[in-house]
């Protein structure tokens, strides 16, 4: 007997003989149907034991998941990380329980005192998957359709993968993303956004299983969600099986053979499904989705699933013997293993290359070959320069440098200046290429680089304009999250870009996305800082990071070489007087040259004031307090912040005797100087803000 597995063949006898399954009596071996069962116990139980969670969504797809796992999935519990693993992604999150289900059934390090602890306090077992905290769960999903968005970012990660490592004589990269959705991931409109690309892109790989059980926590969807989604997800050119039983295996099996048919295009399996099945009085009600059954709906459904035992999370062992995974998942990796070491005899160079990409690893001497650079562009008096002009330069420099990093932008490729000169457009049916337009789909664009990230081999940045960051949102906060490595490229990063007017001037946005924990969001002055955000954003393994870029041009400022390497602490003093200060003046992005030219004035009028730029407050705030002190040293009382947006976040700079020029209304449509002037944000302004807060300190 064989199965396909991937490009491969696989004995399924010989692979069940390592499990320890030859031989199994078939009139003793544990039914579909029980097996199945399992993560309805499991998932009962559990919510029961927390008296909290979603029990409706698990129970409904435990057919499905008993099917795709069992026959298809290619995993192996003792090494979640296997890089040609296939990945299931449960975007309607709120199910999660059956994820750990399967987790703790198929082998992985998920003991049942997790399930036991589900939703508890420091548990494995959270109430929505979270990425890094569980063994085998792929990405954070709760927040519906970005899961699905993921899972498109995965199957683009694999084909664009398989299309610049895999040759005729060895196929590394050869594995499926397989996504579960409910009616809400469809609802959503980041649905349309990644699934309108995905069928465009034609990523054959990726298969959705809808969960049509048409409920959702109000009740039946039918009174808000009439959409002919099989329909819908054919007129964006994915594949369609329609009217599957999703509680009959032979029909999931079909359904899933049909599905790897055509790899020229994604799969939506439609599977009709009653929610909470096994639960008699409250399956196919909105009563299950998001409460526990309570004890006696429990006892009900254990009879009618034939459940004989009625302790708590109690599992037969020939049930457990069934669905474990380790032994088949450890030979499956095997054989992918012995073709790597073909594959590696045959090309060293790309698979050492491979191997790099996959740890994350960066090129050898790549700090020092960037500071190098660093040094070069400061020592040069370089023209005045959009800091979106910087940063397309920085990505010129070092794209050929590092293969891995994958561009896009939203529809404003050169707006925002991410086409740099080497960038190949990926698409079907090659997928040979290192960029994407992802069109104007601000939402599904972060989230589905976010699967590309969390998929491993590359290092995506997406890009758009600083006021549309709002569409992507949440998809930055996951990012964040999840800590996963995202370059978010922001241009047009306040009123400097002038007549567009207030619909597109940012004044809000850079402190909003600064309160996001674990975003870096970097502001830079001018070319140098340009290449020190990118820099540190490369370099950060733990978190996205966000680049906002001015439309305008901005002065190359002077400062010596180890100035310049204090960039990366977050905040620096470019500007000393040449007595004890009296005064500082915080700055940053487009607003630091009018400070330190204020500085200038106020030198010549005999007043000593220090110039701190902040390009990243974030980072800044990392630092340790003696550093902090060093660049913001109490004795300074009089300090002015400024920065062309509002002003709340600045006060804790400024403290007490202090003074915020910042914009806390909306902008106006008027030439980029014109504004300046208007909102009072000039080196004229600066200098007389710190004039008169000398002045008050000395009356």
């Amino acid at each position: 007997m064989t199965r396909r597995e991937g490009s491969e063949e696989i004995d399924m006898e010989a692979t069940e003989a390592q499990a320890g399954r030859a031989g199994t009596d078939t009139a003793s071996y544990p039914s579909r149907r029980s097996l199945a069962n399992a993560i309805r116990i499991l998932a009962m139980d559990a919510v029961e034991a927390a008296n909290s969670g979603h029990p409706g969504m698990p129970m409904g797809m435990a057919d499905i998941a008993e099917v795709l796992v069992n026959d298809y999935l290619r995993f192996n519990p003792a090494n979640p990380h296997w890089v040609d693993r296939d990945r299931l992604i449960v975007s309607n999150g709120h199910g999660c329980m059956l994820q750990y289900a399967l987790l703790h059934l198929t082998g992985y390090d998920l003991p049942l005192d997790e399930i036991r602890n589900f939703r508890q306090l420091h548990s494995a077992t959270p109430g929505h998957p979270e990425y890094g905290l569980t063994p085998g769960v792929e990405t954070t999903t709760g927040p519906l359709g970005q899961g699905l968005a993921n899972a498109v970012g995965f199957a683009l990660a694999e084909a664009a993968l398989a299309a610049e490592f895999n040759r005729d004589d060895g196929a590394i990269v050869d594995h499926w993303t397989w996504c579960f959705a409910g009616d809400g991931c469809l609802m959503e409109g980041i649905s349309h956004e990644a699934c309108s690309l995905a069928g465009h892109l034609g990523l054959g790989k990726l298969v959705v299983f809808y969960d049509d059980n048409g409920i959702s926590i109000d009740g039946e969807v039918a009174g808000w969600f009439s959409d002919d989604t099989p329909a819908r997800f054919e007129a964006y050119g994915w594949q369609v099986v329609r009217d599957v039983d999703g509680h009959d295996a032979d029909a999931i099996v079909a359904a899933i053979e049909t599905a790897r048919g055509d790899t020229t295009r994604p799969t939506l399996i439609c599977c009709r499904t009653v929610i909470g099945w096994g639960a008699p009085n409250k399956q196919g009600t909105e009563g299950v989705h998001g409460a526990a059954l309570g004890a006696a709906e429990v006892a009900a459904a254990r009879a009618r699933l034939e459940w004989s035992d009625d302790t708590p999370f109690a599992i037969p062992t020939a049930i457990y013997d069934a669905w474990d995974h380790r032994a088949r998942g450890t030979a499956v990796e095997t054989t992918w293993r012995e073709r790597y070491e073909r594959y590696a005899h045959a090309h060293p160079e790309l698979a050492s290359e491979f191997t790099r990409r996959q740890e994350g690893a960066l090129p050898e001497d790549w700090h020092k070959h960037l500071m190098r650079h660093l040094h070069h562009v400061q020592a040069e008096a370089g023209s005045d320069t959009a800091s979106r002009k910087s940063s397309k330069a920085m990505i010129e420099f070092f794209a050929p440098r590092l293969p891995e990093l994958f561009g896009g932008s939203a529809d404003l490729s050169g707006s925002n200046g991410t086409d740099w000169g080497g960038h190949v457009v990926i698409g079907a049916p090659a997928y040979r290429g290192n960029y994407l337009h992802y069109g104007v789909r601000e939402f599904a664009m972060t989230a589905m680089a976010n699967g590309l990230a969390l998929h491993g081999g590359y290092i995506p940045f997406t890009a758009t304009f600083l006021t549309f960051s709002d569409y992507a949102r949440n998809a930055v906060r996951m990012a964040a999250l999840m800590g996963v490595r995202q370059i978010l490229i922001y241009t047009h990063d306040s009123i400097g870009l002038g007549e567009d007017g207030p619909t597109h001037q940012s004044v809000e946005h850079v402190s909003s996305l600064r309160l996001i924990p674990n975003l870096n969001v970097w502001r830079p002055a001018d070319d140098v800082e340009t290449i020190a955000a990118w820099t540190a954003a490369i370099e950060r393994a733990d978190g996205p990071s966000a680049l906002a870029l001015s439309r305008q041009d901005l002065p190359h400022l002077d400062r010596d070489v180890p100035t310049a390497e204090n960039i990366f602490r977050g905040g620096y003093v470019i500007h000393e007087p040449a007595g004890e200060p009296e005064a500082l003046i915080i700055a940053t992005g487009s607003e630091v040259a009018p400070a330190i030219a204020a500085a200038g004035d106020l030198a010549a009028r005999g007043r000593a004031v220090r110039v701190v730029s902040m390009p990243c407050l974030d980072v800044f705030e990392t630092q340790d307090a003696a550093y902090r002190a060093l660049v913001l040293p109490d004795r300074i009382r009089v300090r002015v912040a400024v920065e062309a947006g509002v002003s709340a976040l600045w006060r804790h700079y400024v403290g007490p005797y202090g003074r915020v020029l910042g914009i806390d209304r909306f902008g106006e449509s008027a030439p980029g100087p014109e504004l300046y002037r208007h909102f009072g944000l000039t080196r004229a302004d600066i200098r007389s803000a710190v004039e008169a807060l000398l002045e008050s300190e000395t009356a």
